[in-house]
C-alpha cells in the first residue's frame, strides 16, 4: 500500500489517501464533520471534485453526474476514484459547502494580528 498526498485547493488541507482507497474515503479520514456523502458508488454524484494535478485510476460513474467529457477533464466522483500519485483537487460537486464552510468558520474566529 503506498500513500499519495491529495490537496483540497478550497481550504489549503492536505491529507494522505492510500492507493488502495477513494479520494473520499481519504477526506472522511481528516475527521472532520460535514463532509456528505451519498451512496459511494459513483450513482448519487455529491462528491464531484475537479482534479487539477496528479493522477489517478477511476472506476465507472454514474453519466447522469459525470459526463464522458466531464471524466475527460478531470471532473469526477472523489468516492470512484483512487490516487496514483499525488493529487491536488477542488471541490465542485454538493459538498463544496460543507468543505469549504468549516474552514470558513475557523477564519472568522481568528483575531488579528496587532
Amino acid at each position: 500500500m503506498v500513500r499519495h498526498a491529495v490537496v483540497i485547493e478550497d481550504t489549503g488541507e492536505t491529507y494522505n489517501c492510500a492507493d488502495t482507497r477513494s479520494l473520499l474515503e481519504g477526506m472522511e479520514a481528516l475527521g472532520r464533520k460535514g463532509i456528505p456523502v451519498g451512496c459511494r458508488n459513483g450513482g448519487c454524484g455529491v462528491c464531484k471534485v475537479q482534479i487539477t494535478q496528479g493522477s489517478y485510476t477511476a472506476r465507472v460513474m454514474s453519466r447522469e453526474h459525470v459526463s464522458e467529457q466531464d471524466e475527460r477533464e478531470g471532473r469526477v466522483l472523489a468516492c470512484r476514484v483512487r490516487p496514483t500519485s499525488e493529487i491536488r483537487l477542488q471541490v465542485i460537486g454538493k459538498m463544496k459547502r460543507s468543505v469549504c464552510r468549516a474552514v470558513e468558520a475557523a477564519d472568522a474566529t481568528t483575531w488579528p494580528s496587532t
